[in-house]
């Protein structure tokens, strides 16, 4: 499983990421009347949609493919909204790998290569051609839209009982959202940076109502680029709400530093 273990956590943060392969057409179907509503409208009672907890615990399965290889693992998430994320990974019940993610820092270390990073989001995002931050990994974890829809331009259809916003604001970077009609949760996000020829669908499934509030039980996440594509399909198995949680991490001795220049 060589490089598995540092792929799923990097493929966990690189999906609140802008990328390509093909772009996606729009839906060609004209909104009908009944269901027609503009997209300031949908975003408003996408947002009406609250998730209020100020701790999350998830334990999931993930199962990691790529052009290479297939790979079974546990991730162990730990949220403290809005201001920490720990992510374990764990095969056949040893800690493999974990990141810590601050909106201010990133940090991870895998025991494969004895190797670990420390650095903030500008000299991450550099070194994976991404524009990442914290709320944006946060969000993807919980089956909400990488960004902020207020702040974007967008054109919206309707098709199968599906709400469609396409962002129009940046010419290189494609983003479409995909809202469930009935209740404006998220149910796809394609994300389309066509001249580095990446993309990244982050597709959820089977959406719990809990008091605190609605999670995806099935995320799953597919990346396109020109070096190879890959697939992570976590499964939350159990998830708890505002429980005191620890978030312990330090990298262990004799590891060797990756330094982005």
């Amino acid at each position: 499983m060589k490089k598995t273990v540092l792929l799923v956590v990097l493929t966990i943060i690189m999906a609140s990421c802008k990328t390509k392969a093909v772009a996606i057409a729009a839906a060609n179907e004209p909104d009908t009347i009944a269901n027609k509503m503009s997209a300031k409208k949908i975003i408003e009672n996408y947002y009406n949609n609250k998730n209020q907890f100020s701790t999350l615990y998830i334990k999931s399965n993930a199962r990691y493919v790529d052009d290479k290889q297939t790979q079974n693992v546990t991730a162990e998430i730990k949220i403290k909204k809005d201001e920490q994320i720990l992510v374990s990974i764990r095969f056949f019940g040893i800690t493999m790998a974990k990141a810590l993610i601050t909106p201010t820092t990133v940090s991870y270390y895998e025991k494969i290569n004895n190797k670990y990073f420390e650095g903030d989001f500008s000299s991450l995002s550099a070194w994976l051609g991404t524009d990442l931050d914290y709320k944006k990994i946060q969000n993807m974890l919980l089956g909400e839209v990488i960004d902020d829809l207020t702040k974007g331009k967008y054109v919206e259809s309707f098709l199968d009982q599906t709400y469609r916003l396409d962002d129009t604001s940046k010419a290189n970077t494609k983003k479409s959202f995909f809202l469930n009609a009935n209740n404006f949760l998220v149910q796809k996000q394609e994300i389309t940076q066509t001249a580095e020829e990446r993309m990244i669908k982050v597709a959820y499934d089977n959406n719990i109502s809990y008091n605190d509030a609605t999670l995806p039980s099935n995320v799953l996440i597919n990346t396109f680029q020109k070096k190879g594509n890959t697939e992570i399909n976590m499964q939350y198995n159990s998830v708890s709400f505002n429980e005191e949680l620890s978030f312990p991490y330090s990298v262990p001795n004799g590891y060797e530093r990756i330094l982005i220049k």
